[in-house]
């Protein structure tokens, strides 16, 4: 079978969020298991070439009425090849207009994502692919354009986030791609009907999208591919986020010997706060920063931490209104509040190495990939009990059992209490060095995800 991976973004070289990550990293799995995959995503003008970069081919496609040539570029992302598309009228600067990742409605957003679209299945023609494997609003489309031209693909969409849908007026998507939609067209809710299957990417968020509460308006739509849904869990690259060997580390250690990870938060404390309390908690949040992640809840509650023996870090970049309350509470609180706003990679694996505790109080949280990295990196989680969270992280009640301290009802009282819990346990070094161990010895590879994710592709190819 031949699949080809079609997304917005690819880690390293275009990353906003988790879905890079997977874009990465799952395709190299399934490369292990002797699959042919690729990934194709855009040239967008930041991504900066290097020697290994090759171009093979010139393309072309339809699109707003008339013939628009592209150039097609090839490299190796872990192995498996990777193609650009090169259009510097539609990629140019960022990967997204929006800084959260949000579909904002401008016709230059829609155009971009339109354009990989419909350059994402000339890319396919050209490589001769089965399976296309699209994600999240930015390429849904593809199987609705897929089923209207007759076309000979196989089509998966992965729903990464059902809050982000990417709606437009029915007029200019139709002058884009000469489709006859009569209303406001909806890019994932059309993707998941017609998609030939549907993943999400746990299994707890496959149940949860299925309800009013977390359906996001697309409960119905959803309840009519019910039988066509599978939740399936993302894993983390455990060679990339390893910290006996990661090279971003000033001290690399293991679950034998945390030596390291106390000599990496020292050197942490020292560049965020200039001092060094090994006994003082470390907590951390890298996220996106955007309503979804729970924020409001830390904003809530923030004086109050600020009265307990603990340092906060927080990486991420997202709405200006967090932003903007994050740097005062910088100002305010320098020895105990850190922040940075910005994607710095180097930094992130520095954070979950050096942190006590990982902040994920989210609205809602289709899989998450922070508390796997934490966890795997010596971090407790601190998290609501929602989608990919249960999933992974076991409920801390007593004795030496789980690894984090969830909360079911979503309110600051209730985040508080937990982190409350989380400190007193920190301070049982004899009961935490065992709940760290719990959290370093999880399995969050692909590699039993990568399997599920081949039988599903040998389903559709049967159909």
């Amino acid at each position: 079978m031949k699949i080809l991976f079609i997304a917005s973004e690819c880690a390293p070289l275009a990353k906003v969020g988790g879905l890079a990550d997977v874009i990465a990293a799952l395709p190299k799995a399934l490369k292990k298991e002797r699959t042919d995959v690729s990934i194709v995503i855009p040239f967008y003008t930041k991504i900066e070439a290097t020697d290994d970069f090759q171009k093979c081919a010139d393309l072309t496609t339809e699109f707003n009425g008339q013939q628009e040539t592209f150039e097609l570029w090839e490299t190796q992302n872990f192995g498996v090849p990777l193609f650009l598309i090169k259009k510097d009228k539609f990629f140019g600067g960022d990967i997204y207009l929006e800084k959260d990742a949000s579909s904002g409605g401008s016709e230059k957003e829609i155009s971009r994502f339109l354009f990989l679209s419909v350059a994402g299945l000339k890319v396919a023609e050209y490589l001769d692919a089965q399976i296309l494997h699209c994600h999240d609003w930015q390429t849904a489309i593809i199987p609705y354009l897929n089923k209207i031209r007759r076309g000979v693909f196989k089509t998966m969409l992965t729903i990464h986030n059902l809050g982000y849908q990417g709606i437009y007026g029915h007029e200019i998507v139709n002058r884009l791609i000469d489709t006859d939609f009569a209303e406001t067209v909806n890019c994932l809710a059309t993707g998941i009907l017609n998609s030939d299957l549907i993943t999400t990417v746990s299994p707890s968020y496959a149940q949860e999208i299925l309800t009013e509460k977390d359906g996001a308006s697309l409960e119905k739509i959803l309840a009519q591919r019910k039988n066509d849904l599978v939740g399936i869990l993302n894993g983390i690259d455990v060679e990339e986020f390893n910290p006996e060997s990661d090279p971003f580390l000033p001290k690399n250690y293991s679950p034998k010997n945390l030596i390291g990870k106390t000599e990496n938060k020292k050197r942490l404390q020292e560049y965020c706060f200039k001092n060094t309390k090994p006994q003082t908690p470390v907590l951390s949040i890298i996220s996106r920063l955007a309503a979804q992640k729970g924020l409001d809840l830390l904003k809530e509650i923030f004086d109050e931490l600020m009265r307990e023996n603990l340092q906060i870090i927080l990486l991420g970049q997202g709405a200006k209104e967090y932003e903007d309350f994050f740097a005062f509470c910088a100002k305010k609180f320098p020895d105990k509040f850190f922040t940075k706003f910005l994607f710095d990679e180097k930094l992130a694996h520095q954070i979950y190495a050096a942190s006590d505790i990982f902040l994920m109080p989210s609205q809602y949280e289709p899989c998450g990939l922070g508390q796997q990295i934490a966890m795997r990196y010596g971090a407790l989680i601190v998290a609501s009990a929602v989608g990919g969270i249960k999933d992974t992280v076991q409920n801390h009640e007593s004795g030496d059992i789980g690894t984090g301290f969830l909360f079911k009802n979503y309110s600051a009282a209730e985040f508080l209490k937990s982190i409350k819990k989380a400190l007193a346990a920190f301070s049982d070094k004899q009961t935490w060095s065992k709940l760290q161990q719990n959290a370093m010895a999880k399995d969050f590879s692909w590699d039993n995800s990568a399997k599920k994710y081949l039988e599903q592709y040998r389903l559709l190819l049967k159909a």
